[in-house]
């Protein structure tokens, strides 16, 4: 298990160690809120909380440095809960179970709260280190990044003075982050009829699991399998041959998070079990050999449930099935000029029965604001095919790259003299809040670092140990040199 105390820097280790213990899901930022406030006060630094819950904390400038410009030291309090369905976790309540391997970090069988649990610990560090030579800093603590930017958005503008910021939501060390897509979600609800199921049927689930998932954004164009798109393609073909009575369809946790499983549970004819099941396992190895590359663990499990009472009527399922199976999901279109960057896509997320409604949630990004329209335009477009709504909610602005920006310079050649290599400069598919903060305090020159961090908003989440150590000391280098 974790021996994280003996961990270098050992300050940045502490905070992310006590941050791992408190629940921090999105929405629920109430025990890390009340840390990073008590940790300000504690440190006899100016601190407040604005009205949406945000944190702001005021860190002087350090003996003769106080004519350097003031840095803004950005990350977000909350986390993506998401945990393997054989274990045991109240996100609630219960502390991370940390485990090293090498120079890797992970959570056993929960996503381990890097993003952006180490943003945080690094910029608490920094306010917390008496030795470090910096002008006056203003660190930012945002809520519920990972759902709604309601955090960001949320923000005054009197509350910040600096014009240069760093973001510290960034998952590849040795890349600066100079621009990041937009994005906006979009609500399906389908009314369902329902009807009582005839007796003498068998009950039986299916299940999609063994999915990798991953996040919405950064791992999209891996093309990882969708556990709600594969579920829908076995049942639609298997309702071409057999007859069945769809009772319940549930898939996917998260809006940003690719869904790693689902399950389907309904009745069917004893007589017609073994040919219905048969068929499902030959689409099954279809799957298996599209999809193996990346999703290995891929498996569909067929079993006997708890008695059924109600199920789709015949009209409301062919709609749903219609509507799951032709709805998109993945990279639309890719980027014109950075050929390995997604440019348009979009997440079938979840779907699940609400009094007689089906829901589905879809996520969708894109650089380009018209773009990311259409996207969800096509979605609309589908849906009406079903008779089913669209309301389209959570949208967020892009951030656009500035090659000329002074912090991008600056960070740039100290890289290449701490590192003696070329950082990469790159623009992301995933969202971050400098989007927000580029509409809402013009001309405010940004950048994103941090670790290493991959397979995000998923259990298997992992930071590489070793690169945390370099971020802050480049960090505190970049401070030192503004």
């Amino acid at each position: 298990m974790s021996n994280i105390e003996n961990l270098e820097p050992k300050l940045v280790w502490r905070h992310f160690d006590r941050i791992s213990k408190l629940p921090r899901c999105s929405k629920h930022e109430e025990n890390i809120r009340k840390y990073i406030v008590d940790f300000g006060k504690k440190q006899g630094l100016k601190t407040k909380v604005d009205a949406v819950g945000n944190v702001f904390i005021f860190k002087p400038a350090a003996s003769g440095m106080q004519n350097k410009p003031t840095v803004i030291l950005q990350s977000h309090m909350d986390m993506v809960c998401e945990k393997n369905s054989d274990v045991e976790f109240d996100f609630s309540k219960d502390p991370l179970q940390l485990r090293i391997q090498g120079d890797v970090l992970t959570a056993v069988g929960t996503t381990l709260g890097a993003d952006d649990g180490i943003g945080l610990a690094v910029s608490l560090a920094i306010l917390e280190d008496k030795k470090l030579q910096h002008g006056p800093i203003e660190s930012l603590y945002t809520v519920d990044e990972e759902i709604g930017f309601t955090g960001v958005f949320g923000i005054k503008s009197n509350m910040l003075s600096g014009k240069t910021m760093l973001n510290l939501d960034n998952e590849t060390f040795g890349a600066l982050t100079v621009g990041c897509a937009g994005g906006g979600d979009s609500i399906i609800k389908l009314p369902l009829k329902m009807q009582p199921i005839n007796r003498g049927q068998e009950n039986i689930v299916i299940s999609v699991s063994g999915l990798r998932g991953g996040h919405s954004g950064v791992d999209i164009s891996e093309q990882r399998g969708n556990a709600i798109k594969i579920l829908a393609r076995l049942l639609w073909k298997a309702s071409l041959k057999h007859e069945f009575s769809l009772c319940e369809i549930k898939g996917g946790d998260k809006l940003n998070a690719i869904p790693r499983q689902a399950y389907a549970s309904l009745a069917i004819k004893k007589k017609n079990k073994n040919a219905f099941v048969s068929e499902l396992n030959a689409e099954e190895k279809d799957i298996y050999n599209e999809i193996k590359p990346i999703d290995p663990n891929f498996k569909v499990d067929v079993e006997p449930c708890e008695s059924l009472k109600m199920a789709l009527n015949t009209t409301s399922q062919t709609k749903l099935l219609n509507l799951l199976y032709g709805l998109p999901h993945g990279v639309h279109q890719m980027d014109y000029n950075i050929k390995t960057l997604a440019n348009t896509s979009t997440n079938l997320a979840t779907v699940s029965v609400k009094e007689n409604t089906i829901v589905i949630g879809m996520s969708s990004r894109s650089s380009m604001k018209s773009a990311l329209q259409d996207m969800q335009n096509r979605i609309k477009a589908v849906s009406s095919l079903s008779g089913a709504r669209v309301t389209e909610e959570n949208s967020y602005p892009g951030w656009k790259p500035n090659l000329q920006s002074k912090i991008l310079a600056l960070s740039k050649k100290i890289f290449k003299d701490m590192f003696k290599a070329e950082p990469k400069i790159e623009v992301i598919h995933g969202g971050l809040e400098c989007g927000v903060i580029w509409e809402k305090f013009p001309g405010i020159d940004m950048l994103s670092i941090g670790p290493t961090i991959k397979n995000m908003h998923s259990p298997e989440e992992q930071v590489q140990i070793s690169t945390v150590d370099k971020l802050y000391k480049y960090l505190q280098k970049i401070l030192e040199s503004v």
